[in-house]
């Protein structure tokens, strides 16, 4: 295997900012249209434990980041319902999954690390109002990630809506075109006023 074609591989992998790569992406880093012996090149690598392979197609660097992988696993997707609302101080009891919001449902445990895939709309989903890109990392704000779960899980338990931003709740509400949840969002922002 050509040392110069590898190691500019290597260095192209490790100085970009991603820690997660599709076989995609390494292709375009690279202007590598040659996919057989990119995926030769990328498994020696995984030999040498110089990269990882969380799932097949998808190649990691060792100290990847996990929220990062599960937006990448399925796409389109954002990090958003009790993962984020934990983090919020929304609901209090811990979780460990990354909760994830994408096109189906599936749960995948990678390397002790959960991520729980929930289906939603199309149409709710490719909105990217209150979902922050960064680092190759979409995640809902609390607001998002609070409306997500009342729309997929009407009797939902929350603990402090305080971190709320009640406003931006009222604003991100049209893109669910639902009055039930509507409805839902009034009488527990009434009832958290009591």
């Amino acid at each position: 295997m050509n040392r110069s074609l590898n190691n500019d591989l290597i260095l192209s992998v490790y100085s970009d900012k991603r820690t997660i790569f599709s076989l995609n992406d390494i292709a375009m880093l690279l202007k590598e249209s040659n996919f057989k012996k990119l995926n030769e090149r990328l498994n020696y690598f995984v030999h040498k434990e110089k990269l990882l392979r969380p799932r097949k197609g998808i190649y990691a660097k060792p100290d990847y980041n996990p929220e990062e992988l599960a937006c990448t696993l399925y796409t389109p997707s954002y990090i958003s319902l009790e993962y984020v609302l934990q983090k919020a101080g929304i609901i209090f009891q811990y979780d460990e999954r990354i909760t994830v919001v994408s096109y189906l449902s599936r749960s995948v445990n990678i390397e002790d690390q959960s991520y729980a895939y929930r289906k939603i709309k199309g149409e709710i989903l490719i909105i990217t109002q209150g979902i922050n890109p960064a680092n190759n990392i979409n995640i809902a704000t609390p607001e998002r990630a609070f409306l997500d779960i009342l729309y997929l899980n009407a009797t939902y338990h929350f603990d402090n809506l305080n971190p709320l931003d009640k406003n931006l709740v009222t604003k991100l509400l049209p893109i669910y075109n639902s009055k039930t949840l509507s409805t839902r969002v009034k009488k527990l922002f009434e009832n958290d006023s009591r």
